[in-house]
């Protein structure tokens, strides 16, 4: 019976190798994307589903081309049209191209999109995004208006903080400690004042 229960613990427990900066970012990123899904915020998966559909298409022209139905010389002329139009407007890597302005303008280091509170009295979710540099042990956190020019946009505002003091030496999240600093942020961009100890 200890023994299920230790196994239980160990379950929910989140353990990341300290070496690996990709994976400590990943582990932080996921915890901040379940404190701010659990304050209510529903995310916002447009702009994740227009990616996936630019990427089909993209592969979609990718196999026409790799499996034309004729052979050599039987397609002659669209061979001469693939080549032709590669260095102007060949589909594959204008759409590539498409998608990579969309993650370099709208994305950047988002994490999190999200629709408004259901009965806030904001128009915009949030835009939540995360930065730690390699070699470095400082986390910033960042959460913005998806729509910064609405009247109804809320200050941007982020925390830096070193993350060594939400793990333990042994890899593992301490995430009471981490929540709370989320939540604050969270608190502080809805303008929520704490509330005060009786």
């Amino acid at each position: 019976m200890e023994e299920k229960k230790v196994e239980s613990t160990n379950k929910n427990v989140k353990k990341v190798n300290l070496l690996d900066h990709n994976s400590i970012k990943h582990m932080l990123d996921e915890s901040v994307s379940d404190i701010v899904t659990s304050r209510g915020y529903k995310e916002d998966v447009r702009l994740s589903n227009m990616k996936l559909i630019l990427g089909a298409v993209i592969i979609a022209v990718a196999l026409v081309a790799q499996f034309y139905n004729k052979k050599f010389p039987e397609n002659r002329d669209f061979l001469i049209g693939c080549i032709a139009l590669y260095p102007f407007f060949l589909t594959s890597n204008l759409l590539n191209g498409v998608m990579q302005l969309i993650m370099y303008t709208k994305e950047k280091n988002a994490i999190l999109f999200t629709y408004p509170l259901e009965g806030s009295f904001t128009s915009t979710g949030l835009i939540v995004s995360s930065k730690l540099p390699r070699f470095s042990d400082e986390y910033t956190l960042t959460i913005d208006s998806a729509d910064p020019k609405s009247i109804s946009a809320g200050k941007s505002v982020q925390f830096t903080k070193s993350v060594t003091q939400w793990f333990t030496k042994e890899g593992v999240l301490v995430e009471g400690l981490f929540w709370k600093d989320v939540e604050a942020l969270i608190k502080d961009y809805a303008n929520e004042e704490p509330k005060k100890k009786k």
